[in-house]
């Protein structure tokens, strides 16, 4: 009987334990965005609009930004879509999440606010680029996750 308990208590958490096994191999992934994140603040400091694509942020080929979890790193309009592959989990491979910049309209010196997902918007700024992300809920860090109601 104790041994029909402790397996069916075993059982429910290793679900858990292979999603925070996810969500870290997420989280490490997206210091990956740091790269394009520079290059995308350089480029709206300089010319008032968000690059188009890796080139006109600066940065190589999406293929060419790598990492032990991530493939690929595309800028398309100021936003940061991260690919994972490499060394990620089968689970996560080909999965995609994006980072959007938010800005202060014609203010350039206003640094970009980086918004991960479901992110909510803050007030003052306007969120730029489209949201990739097809990662489930389960995998995505707290900060990424959607919130029902904007931060007062």
């Amino acid at each position: 009987m104790v041994l029909a308990v402790m397996g069916i208590l075993a059982l429910m958490a290793i679900p858990a334990m292979q999603e925070g096994t996810l969500r870290k191999q997420v989280k490490e992934g997206l210091a990956l965005a740091d790269v394009a994140k520079a290059g995308v603040q350089a480029a709206w400091s300089v010319a008032g609009e968000m690059p188009a694509d890796n080139k006109a942020a600066g940065l190589p080929e999406p293929e060419k930004i790598v990492g032990t979890m991530v493939s690929a790193v595309r800028v398309d309009n100021g936003a940061v879509t991260l690919t994972f592959g490499n060394n990620a989990s089968k689970v996560l491979a080909g999965k995609k999440i994006t980072v959007r910049p938010a800005v202060v309209p014609d203010q350039l010196i206003v640094p970009i606010a980086w918004l991960c997902h479901g992110a909510n918007v803050p007030k003052g700024m306007e969120v730029r680029g489209r949201d990739e992300t097809d990662l489930t809920a389960q995998t995505l860090p707290v900060e990424c996750r959607e919130t029902s109601a904007p931060a007062k």
